[in-house]
């Protein structure tokens, strides 16, 4: 069986990364001082100028900062005086750091962002934010602390050079048939594509379990996370895979031959941003979530394929947003979280379809 050993690499960078902030930590522990005070601003106006005279904000989140060049440009058009300093880092390790740095009070970071299994520990780690001052909708604004900003639907994607239209697995239960065993698909390891199994009230995570076995026997090609099947699919390594929509969607902008595969429901995994307890800037960071918020800051986030889109199907925005159009051309249904329970539910069940898919090996 074509099973892979995920989690000893992913333990090794997380054990280094953890040591190596260790020592840093203590370094900065050694010369004392601590986090600044939290803002005393109660609109937006006043927050924007305890802001200004931060003069910066630091945003770490898992994206590129290509996709992400848009909405800083708008935020600093509209609040000059503040720069923006970005960092692509993957979520996981903004949780083993900034656990880390919050011991030591030397937060390095005024945005962090949070979604799917990193949600529930960067629960304790988010500073306490009244956002509805900040003018963020209620409907964005999750466990108190978090703010929604975007989402990340989960699809199945092929390689249309290798896969014509009319071939293209149309539900779940195509992908177990044989013309796809053997490799010929790339499923990432950790069985994120499997959340609407905890989702849709019609499956449950039995059945979902029952399922990722069915699928280790087509004994697919396993990948650690869905950036590398997404590669895969783009150089027809393999045919069909997990994928999430914004890279299928902006690979396809550049003329590579990937499309979404009309197999649903799915998960839009939500994506979440928070500030830090102890952040360097925390006017700054509280001022730029708020924006990324807005309709201004949304505005520029929907032209890379990151936005907010409606926590069940709903096509009305298809022909303003293509993350919502591309969905809803494929016909492809979707759920995404709605409450804190579902987070401890997703906890619980991950690793159980790592051990049904056989990519827990240790």
């Amino acid at each position: 069986m074509n099973r892979v050993r995920p989690r000893p690499g992913r333990r090794s960078r997380t054990a280094l990364l953890t040591a190596l902030a260790l020592v840093i930590t203590f370094f900065m522990a050694a010369c004392g001082g601590g986090p600044p005070p939290a803002p005393k601003a109660e609109d937006l106006d006043a927050l924007y100028q305890e802001a200004k005279g931060e003069g910066e904000v630091i945003w770490f989140a898992p994206k590129p900062e290509a996709q992400m060049r848009p909405a800083i440009d708008a935020f600093e058009k509209k609040y000059p005086g503040i720069e923006v300093k970005y960092t692509n880092k993957k979520a996981p390790d903004l949780v083993t750091q900034l656990n880390v740095e919050q011991a030591a009070d030397r937060v390095s970071f005024d945005v962090s962002n949070a979604g799917g299994l990193t949600v529930l520990p960067s629960q304790d780690m988010a500073a306490k934010v009244n956002w509805a001052d900040y003018e963020v909708p209620s409907e964005q604004i999750f466990a108190d602390d978090f703010v929604y900003v975007w989402a990340v639907p989960k699809v199945w994607a092929y390689n249309t050079e290798a896969v014509p239209e009319s071939e293209a697995p149309a539900s779940w239960q195509d992908l177990l048939g044989p013309r796809w065993d053997g490799g010929k698909l790339s499923v990432e390891s950790r069985g994120s594509f499997m959340t609407v199994w905890a989702q849709d009230p019609s499956r449950g995570t039995d059945a979902g379990l029952d399922y990722a076995s069915r699928l280790s026997k087509a004994r697919p090609h396993y990948t650690e996370n869905t950036t590398q099947s997404h590669t895969n699919i783009v150089s027809g390594q393999t045919p069909v895979g997990t994928d999430l929509i914004n890279l299928v969607l902006e690979a396809r902008a550049k003329g590579a031959p990937v499309a979404v595969a009309p197999v649903g429901p799915t998960n839009a995994n939500k994506g979440y941003l928070f500030v830090p307890e102890g952040a360097p800037h925390p006017a700054g960071g509280r001022l730029l979530t708020a924006f990324l918020a807005s309709e201004e800051g949304q505005a520029a986030l929907v032209d890379t394929y990151n936005s907010v889109i409606p926590t069940k199907t709903d096509c009305t925005n298809a022909d303003t947003n293509p993350v919502i159009g591309a969905l809803c051309d494929a016909g492809v249904e979707w759920f995404s979280e709605s409450d804190i329970e579902q987070y401890k539910k997703f906890s619980a069940f991950f690793p159980k379809v790592e051990e049904a898919l056989g990519t827990d090996v240790n």
